[in-house]
């Protein structure tokens, strides 16, 4: 164990329940509420010294286990999940990096932990590989953030040669031709050097959401947010707006494109992007639509910077050739893209880049970004509605990672109250302005929560082994 190396302490783990003022719809389901999980963790480094990393990840099961069951009976399995993430960290006696670390536990430890939760499971789809991801990626997050603590390091300064044993070569194995494409190379040097302070946020129209007043029930909230997309432009100066289509009727996803896009040229809104969530079996039907606009609707044709995830995402299995669809527009892996060794044979097949999120661990989220960056492919970082302190890492990775623009970040339409406490501290991380978020509260090593400063009252640990509390 190297003096900077870390092993895990103790970890607790809380479940903050958070309710959506209005729903959001996405693929087949919509969210009305979701359980965020929070991690503790406190590690030791090789010279003794504890220090208290901090992770969250809600826990939207409408997007990591899309199913006909209850979101409850889901829960209660990724719940299963969590704990056993928990329990192998405390007794793997894991040491190293935090990327070490990850790395070990989405290689040894995730695929076994798949096959244990399907079996028990008597749901209608297994257990997929995006839930057991988001089961420990805020223990991966966590860990992150404790080893630029414990190191006296910004989290995005600690992925160089003077922190890492391994170049980029020991942990995209067999992923390019050549043996030696990544020798001598770290994630550092396919991230920005230094994270931007503001940052340009994508404006996010559910399937649900409100475009023209006659839409608006008479019963609507009335809670002091915008409830028409006009005036959320309005209120934030948004210029990126991105759109949820159903991938099932051509006809509304046609007319709700166009209705959003004159909306947009109205208030002089510059991009828009579509997702598909992996409702589309066919890519002639996105071929279909993007023709018919660009012939019909030319300017907000050329509003479209790109096309996300349209199909299932074991594109692997499908072996679903992309070309004809990516040659139009953009189009990036979303939902698709759980392992940076998805990324060459998706490229292979004709797409164009890919979308990371937080979610899918910080560690596998680092390491697709340093391939794709070394291919040319076009990055984009997404959401998952992350609330608290779930939007500070997101936004954190968000600012050192090169976007084709900006990143989404959607918390602030759909729970903005939930994040209260943390705004206090971060107000430019929950409130857009102009357009932009701004990462200039950030500070200190680690992600620079200012944890210390957050008046967040936490229940009572749903896990806890505590037993070096006193270090957090």
């Amino acid at each position: 164990m190297s003096l900077a190396d870390i092993k895990v302490v103790s970890l607790s783990l809380y479940y903050l329940p958070v309710k959506a003022r209005v729903p959001l719809r996405f693929g087949f389901e919509s969210m009305s509420g979701i359980e965020c999980l929070r991690v503790k963790a406190v590690v030791e480094n090789g010279r003794g010294r504890f220090e208290t990393g901090w992770g969250e990840v809600p826990l939207n099961m409408q997007w990591l286990w899309p199913s006909c069951c209850s979101i409850q009976e889901r829960l209660s399995y990724m719940k299963q999940a969590v704990a056993a993430c928990a329990d192998y960290l405390l007794s793997s006696n894991l040491e190293g990096h935090a990327l070490d670390i990850g790395f070990q536990i989405i290689k040894d430890f995730l695929p076994g932990l798949t096959k244990d939760i399907a079996a028990q499971s008597t749901l209608d789809r297994p257990f997929p590989w995006s839930a057991a991801l988001a089961a420990y990626s805020a223990f991966d997050i966590a860990l992150h953030d404790a080893y630029g603590k414990v190191n006296e390091r910004p989290v995005h300064g600690i992925y160089g040669s003077e922190s890492l044993s391994h170049d980029l070569s020991y942990y995209l194995e067999g992923q390019t031709e050549s043996p030696h494409r990544f020798r001598d190379l770290y994630p550092s040097e396919f991230l920005r050097s230094r994270p931007l302070d503001r940052l340009p946020v994508w404006h996010l129209v559910g399937g649900e959401d409100f475009l023209f007043p006659e839409e608006i029930p008479e019963n609507a909230r009335d809670d002091g947010y915008p409830l028409l997309l006009q005036e959320w432009i309005q209120r934030d100066g948004i210029t990126c707006v991105k759109v949820k289509l159903l991938g099932q009727d051509y006809e509304w996803d046609m007319q709700r494109l166009i209705q959003v896009g004159k909306i947009a040229l109205q208030h002089r809104v510059a991009w828009l992007s579509v997702d598909f969530n992996c409702t589309v079996n066919d890519p002639k039907y996105v071929v279909a639509l993007l023709t018919k606009l660009m012939r019909e609707y030319p300017r907000i044709f050329g509003m479209l910077l790109f096309v996300e995830q349209p199909f299932p995402a074991e594109i692997e299995v499908l072996s679903m050739d992309v070309h004809a669809l990516s040659a139009i527009k953009p189009l990036l892996l979303d939902e698709g893209a759980d392992h940076w060794t998805v990324l060459m044979p998706a490229r292979r097949l004709g797409w164009s880049g890919v979308a990371l999120k937080t979610c899918k661990t910080y560690t596998a989220s680092i390491l697709m970004a340093s391939l794709a960056q070394s291919y040319g492919m076009p990055l984009m970082v997404q959401d998952l509605t992350n609330p608290m302190l779930a939007a500070l890492s997101h936004t954190s990775f968000a600012a050192f990672v090169p976007t084709l623009m900006g990143f989404e970040a959607n918390a602030s339409q759909f729970y903005p109250e939930a994040s209260a406490a943390e705004a206090v501290v971060h107000p430019g991380v929950y409130r857009r302005r102009n357009g932009m978020v701004s990462t200039e509260s950030f500070n200190g090593h680690g992600f620079g929560y200012r944890i210390e400063e957050i008046d967040r009252v936490l229940p009572e640990p749903a896990y806890a082994n505590d037993a070096h509390s006193i270090y957090g």
